[in-house]
């Protein structure tokens, strides 16, 4: 029998791949204690409903892929260069997650906020800040960018925001095509919206 603390784990990680793999609402309590083998008075020992572990998924996630964004958008990078990584950060996120479930799952993220967003405050809140970071992270490139005169410096924050509406759409564009070319393309097509001449090969 796993120890509390393993069972809270499996808890997060079986919710968080089944909401991603296909969606909150057909993902029941009983789906995610099967899954992590986990039993569901122990669920309800450590989460008071679904909704609540589904915030525990998205704080997990987040906990894990800052310190990745970190890296990828450090200043030392060469700006463009940190979302020519980031695009292939994705894009191999993605290929992972298709070899696993056989369809392409696309941004968990977006999928879970536009599902619930209107029904559930805290969860749609929760999925707007972590939108919030990812923006930081594209407005700070953005400035650099600009500042070395490789795209032109106005409006960096409407840049990002705009930057972020594709890749989000990208991820829902392959999700119900369950086809991986719109990600494919995120460095090129990133770097078009941002005015960049992409580095000769």
């Amino acid at each position: 029998m796993a120890r509390p603390s393993q069972a809270k784990e499996n808890l997060i990680k079986a919710a968080y791949d089944l909401i991603w793999e296909n969606s909150y609402g057909s993902t029941s309590v009983d789906d995610i204690c099967a899954r992590a083998g986990v039993r569901k008075g122990s669920f309800y020992h450590f989460f008071e409903c679904k909704a609540h572990l589904a915030l525990a998924t998205i704080d997990a996630a987040w906990t894990k892929r800052l310190p990745v964004l970190n890296e990828i958008f450090s200043p030392v990078v060469a700006p463009l260069d940190r979302f020519g990584r980031y695009a292939l950060l994705m894009l191999e996120y993605q290929e992972e997650r298709r070899a696993l479930t056989g369809h392409v799952c696309g941004c968990p993220l977006s999928s879970l906020g536009s599902e619930v967003g209107t029904q559930d405050e805290l969860i749609r809140a929760k999925v707007a800040e972590i939108f919030s970071h990812h923006l930081r992270f594209y407005e700070s490139a953005i400035r650099d960018a600009a500042s070395e005169g490789l795209i032109d410096g106005t409006d960096s924050a409407f840049k990002a925001r705009t930057l972020q509406t594709y890749i989000q759409g990208a991820f829902t564009q392959a999700r119900v095509l369950n086809d991986l070319g719109p990600i494919r393309q995120l460095d090129r097509a990133i770097l078009a919206i941002l005015g960049a001449v992409p580095a000769a090969a």
